[in-house]
């Protein structure tokens, strides 16, 4: 297995712990606010998780915020701190990603209040740049 290899896959178990972490944080928010409607309560929970941020994924990623959007969208924003747009496979970390977190969403129980209440999860990345790389969203279609 090559360093790159070894590196990705480290950096997306990384991804998904932390993704795993804000869940948790999520839903202790629905529990603690159980008569706010799911939007609001994914708006505190995005707030609380910022309150921490940035954070550290590990070393190649930082965590920069959470969104709620409109439509029960919960996005993620993440920079690839020691990466430029121009000097990465963007394909080849999408794709190697995009089957490992939407794995995560279906299988989960601690993801199980995203499912049933069909919330679409995006992942937003940057380069250290500030530049765009791509997002990933998973919709409920994606992941019944």
């Amino acid at each position: 297995m090559t360093k790159e290899l070894s590196n990705k896959q480290n950096r997306i178990k990384t991804i998904i712990g932390v993704a795993v972490g804000v869940t948790v944080m999520i839903l202790i928010q629905l529990f603690v606010f159980k008569t706010e409607s799911f939007d609001k309560q994914m708006m505190k929970a995005a707030s609380e998780i910022n309150k921490m941020c940035p954070i550290m994924v590990d070393k190649e990623t930082r965590l920069d915020n959470a969104i709620a959007l409109p439509n029960n969208v919960f996005q993620y924003n993440y920079t690839l701190i020691n990466i430029e747009k121009d000097n990465i496979n963007i394909s080849e970390l999408k794709e190697y990603l995009k089957p490992n977190i939407l794995n995560t969403i279906k299988t989960n129980p601690d993801l199980k209040s995203f499912r049933e209440h069909k919330t679409t999860m995006s992942y937003n990345y940057k380069d250290k740049n500030n530049v765009f790389l791509f997002k990933l969203s998973f919709t409920p279609e994606q992941y019944k």
